[in-house]
């Protein structure tokens, strides 16, 4: 596994963007891992749908999956869906990348996400309270575009948070 600069030899190639093409021709540092999945993390956090799309479309597959569980994905036209309906319930939703690793085709992103519900969120009441949990996502990187994303989040934090019962 790789930190920080350290490298690992990947075998990438797009055509589609050129930081992309410039990563594949080199190994994969931390810095590289953080450029290739940057978009992913401004398609969550963006501000229309139609930004949540081209953003997602232009870092993975067609056939991308995002999974919750080993059995659990959802297509990218769903992740687009859900991801543009995140705008009107958490209008000011932000990602943090804390801490990127690269082991193999695999990009690793400790970060945080955090943000403000304007409306139910989760079955609590807009309070004016925000949430500020961890996540973890493991990024699987073919021909240079993230193929498949398993991701975790801390959503019990998140809903104590905004009940008031645990502090940011």
């Amino acid at each position: 596994m790789t930190h920080a600069m350290d490298t690992i030899p990947m075998n990438m190639t797009s055509a589609s963007s050129a930081p992309v093409a410039a990563i594949a021709q080199a190994a994969l540092s931390a810095e590289s891992a953080r450029i290739l999945v940057q978009p992913i993390y401004d398609a969550l956090t963006a501000s229309a749908p139609d930004l949540v799309r081209g953003r997602l479309e232009a870092a993975t597959t067609s056939d991308w999956q995002n999974c919750a569980t080993e059995h659990v994905c959802e297509t990218r036209e769903t992740a687009i869906e859900r991801w543009s309906a995140r705008i009107e319930r958490v209008p000011d939703f932000r990602f943090v990348m804390r801490e990127v690793l690269v082991s193999g085709n695999r990009i690793i992103v400790r970060g945080e996400a955090i943000g403000t519900p304007a409306v139910p969120f989760m079955g609590v009441s807009p309070s004016g309270r925000s949430f500020r949990l961890m996540t973890i996502d493991i990024h699987e990187i073919v021909d240079g575009k993230v193929h498949r994303t398993y991701h975790l989040e801390d959503w019990a934090r998140a809903l104590r948070q905004l009940r008031g019962e645990e502090a940011l």
